[in-house]
């Protein structure tokens, strides 16, 4: 998807385009003669210099501009047979360990540009240490639908992974060969990071949550089956006995970040209660920081833990 970029027109920065540099050149190192009462030549000579000045500083806002346009972004869209819709999804980067970036509650798939997170890493990013795939969600058709059944949304949910694993996952292989995975969302977006890294350890090696929220029994009005537990994390964790499940959490690494005014403080703290005492490795901040549930405080976040 291209983006569309605004420049104002007809301004004093774009005046030294109505004029070549070799000629402005020319005008600035010329010397008149003589001075001329009028001052008609010596505002000529004014007006040529401001125009190769903002030409020179045009140039250069160019080259930066140019900087930052380095940074690979790609668009992908495609027709999802297991959702029954199409899905889009972006890029980030060339280079680097693959993160999955899941957006917040009815959030996009280009969240996480908008709201100033790719920015804050364009430095890993364009040095090819990590590269971002920021995909769409479906969680107005699912957790938030208040208009299906509670079983229809948690089948939806269980599609949407679907589509995940057996649709972007398959694209971020092809495209990125690192060994690694992380998977990564705030707020809302921490559910379905943490119970996809959780449930598939041994494809996801990373996780990182800001604000994540992670029991979600309050979007079910009651109702209760095997693929709500399953995909409820501080459910299904305090019951799991597998120990192929712990060998892959040992190895892997995992991230949980909020604040002590975070409204998902308290899924936070029981999470890592609850990852504790399986012997879970993983790491718990907490920031003592105001209005830790929001954009500018990720932006810190994922500077420090991605």
């Amino acid at each position: 998807m291209a983006r569309q970029r605004s420049f104002l027109r007809g301004s004093a920065a774009d005046w030294g385009s109505w004029f070549p540099i070799h000629f402005t050149d020319k005008i600035k190192a010329q010397t008149f003669g003589s001075a001329q009462k009028d001052g008609t030549r010596r505002l000529m000579v004014d007006i040529a210099a401001r125009c190769y000045d903002a030409e020179k500083r045009r140039s250069a806002a160019g080259r930066k501009s140019n900087d930052r346009e380095r940074m690979n972004r790609e668009y992908h869209k495609w027709y999802s047979p297991r959702l029954g819709r199409e899905m889009e999804l972006l890029v980030f980067g060339h280079a680097g360990v693959p993160v999955v970036v899941f957006p917040t509650s009815g959030g996009r798939f280009f969240e996480f540009e908008d709201r100033g997170m790719v920015n804050a890493l364009a430095g890993r990013i364009e040095g090819g240490n990590v590269q971002l795939y920021c995909v769409d969600a479906v969680d107005m058709e699912s957790w938030y639908n208040r208009r299906v059944p509670p079983r229809w949304r948690i089948a939806r949910h269980v599609q949407y992974e679907d589509y995940v694993m057996s649709e972007v996952l398959p694209l971020v292989r092809r495209k990125n060969g690192d060994g690694h995975l992380v998977s990564l969302g705030c707020s809302f977006g921490g559910y379905h990071a943490t119970n996809i890294a959780l449930r598939h350890p041994d494809w996801f090696t990373g996780l990182l949550t800001m604000s994540g929220a992670f029991d979600l029994t309050n979007f079910l009005d009651g109702y209760y089956d095997q693929d709500c537990y399953f995909n409820l994390p501080t459910h299904y964790l305090p019951g799991l006995s597998d120990g192929w499940y712990f060998e892959h959490y040992r190895r892997n690494t995992y991230v949980l970040a909020t604040g002590w005014d975070d409204q998902c403080l308290g899924q936070n703290q029981n999470l890592d209660r609850i990852m504790s005492q399986k012997g879970i490795p993983h790491k718990l901040y907490v920031w003592d920081s105001w209005n830790s549930h929001d954009w500018p405080t990720w932006q810190r976040m994922v500077q420090e833990y991605l």
